[in-house]
């Protein structure tokens, strides 16, 4: 499945319009306690185990969007959007959007 931030695929021709699918992942405040007491690798301000944490979130929330797509029927998202925001007691949720698409070869 291609998925794009861009309104379009390059050499492809939007031929239907499915609907607009998202995905979330919602991470608890336990997670970010236990790698705060674990991070034994921050350089220069950076938490490797923190952004792995994040990344895990972000490929989560995307597979779960890409999923929703195919279920409309679709084999592409355009228009892809990564949300974070924080939440009550620390939780960080992570949304990504887009609208589902069929897509052909020009």
């Amino acid at each position: 499945m291609i998925t794009t931030t861009t309104p379009s695929v390059e050499g492809h021709e939007i031929k239907r319009y499915c609907g607009i699918v998202t995905g979330e992942t919602i991470i608890g405040a336990n997670v970010f306690r236990d790698f705060f007491a674990s991070i034994t690798d921050i350089v220069g301000g950076r938490s490797g185990a923190y952004e792995k944490v994040l990344k895990e979130a972000k490929t989560t929330s995307l597979a779960e969007m890409e999923m929703q797509a195919r279920a409309f029927g679709g084999n592409a998202v355009v228009g892809v959007d990564l949300d974070y925001e924080t939440i009550r007691d620390g939780m960080l949720m992570v949304t990504a959007s887009g609208t589902a698409v069929v897509i052909e070869p020009k």
